[in-house]
């Protein structure tokens, strides 16, 4: 999870790879597509093996979080 920061002056605060503006939002839009890791990897050639793994378990661990959404009147 090291490798994922957030900072209010990068995208808006969105969690990003460290070092780069590629959100964890992309990567993982990518791979939901079907794309592999060595596509994400060929279409950002800056990011390693490391970095992909690392937001899909902040992926992960975001979706194991218990959010409630109330209905707005």
């Amino acid at each position: 999870m090291s490798r994922i920061i957030f900072h209010p002056d990068i995208c808006n605060g969105q969690p990003v790879i460290e070092g780069t503006r590629i959100t964890v939002h992309t990567v993982l839009e990518f791979l939901a597509a079907g794309d592999l890791i060595e596509d994400v990897l060929d279409e950002y050639p800056g990011l390693k093996e490391e970095d992909v793994l690392a937001c899909i378990s902040y992926g992960s661990r975001m979706a194991g979080n218990h959010f409630q959404l109330e209905a707005v009147a």
